[in-house]
């Protein structure tokens, strides 16, 4: 394990985060890196003071007396038919949209949760040492037949070197119990992971971002795949690499 890839995960060590294995590596790390075990103390001496630190106040009782005196006393009246009617209706309504299929909206929102928490874990796995790549080339005509045979449907590789994305091999991974193809590239010392998955639907979704555990996702469809790009870069820098593999599509499409 590197420094860079022990520092990504140093905070989730002291929280508690990291599953047996993956605090195992980071503590076998710090045990032989002076330089991450004075980062690692300084975190946990940061965390207890935190924890040690009177942060919280709770207001006199007194005062609690004072606000519920100057609140209005509640009016209990029995409910109207007016009322009574106005709460089928609504329970109809509910009922009526589970019927239709529109709960699914719900459910399928939990799902992209759950999948994107598995995005980051696959993340986090392949920062560790020997895990981030299957196969190592700069060269898409190389990293792109890799893939075949792999997969139900071989990701796209594009090139994006000339615009400060260097592609830097794939992978194959695991998320939501099935196979998902990897493209990695790398913008500085900050990895990307492109994961890219095959999906039922055939509509275009606009690239949706989000925060999760410290990392960025930009998530969006098209063209019957899902992608999800996954990095620690700022949020506009993670954006500038989907704008730009997107062009590169579109040009390859059209081309």
């Amino acid at each position: 394990m590197t420094c860079e890839e022990a520092e990504v995960l140093l905070h989730a060590l002291i929280d508690g985060e990291l599953d047996a294995g993956h605090a195992r590596d980071v503590e076998a790390h710090i045990a032989g890196c002076a330089h991450c075990a004075a980062l690692a103390r300084d975190y946990r001496e940061i965390s207890q003071a935190m924890a040690g630190a009177n942060l919280r106040y709770k207001a006199p009782l007194e005062l609690r007396h004072r606000i519920e005196k100057a609140l209005p006393k509640p009016q209990v009246a029995a409910p109207s038919r007016r009322s009574v009617l106005r709460g089928f209706a609504l329970g109809s309504a509910v009922s009526a949209m589970a019927a239709t299929g529109l709960f699914a909206i719900v459910l399928r929102n939990d799902d992209e949760q759950r999948i994107q928490s598995e995005i980051v874990s696959a993340h986090l796995r392949s920062l560790q040492a020997g895990h981030l790549t299957d196969v190592i080339s700069t060269d898409q005509h190389t990293v792109k037949p890799w893939f075949n045979g792999k997969l139900d449907v071989s990701p796209p590789v594009i090139d994006l070197t000339a615009q400060g994305f260097t592609l830097i091999g794939g992978r194959l991974d695991y998320v939501d119990t099935r196979a998902i193809g990897a493209v990695v590239y790398r913008r500085r010392q900050h990895v990307i992971n492109l994961f890219v998955a095959q999906t039922a639907s055939t509509e275009h979704r606009n690239v949706k971002s989000e925060t999760l555990q410290g990392f960025n996702i930009h998530r969006w469809s098209e063209r019957g795949l899902n992608y999800w790009a996954i990095s620690d870069l700022g949020k506009d820098e993670l954006a500038e690499f989907c704008q730009k593999f997107e062009a590169a599509m579109q040009a390859r499409k059209e081309g």
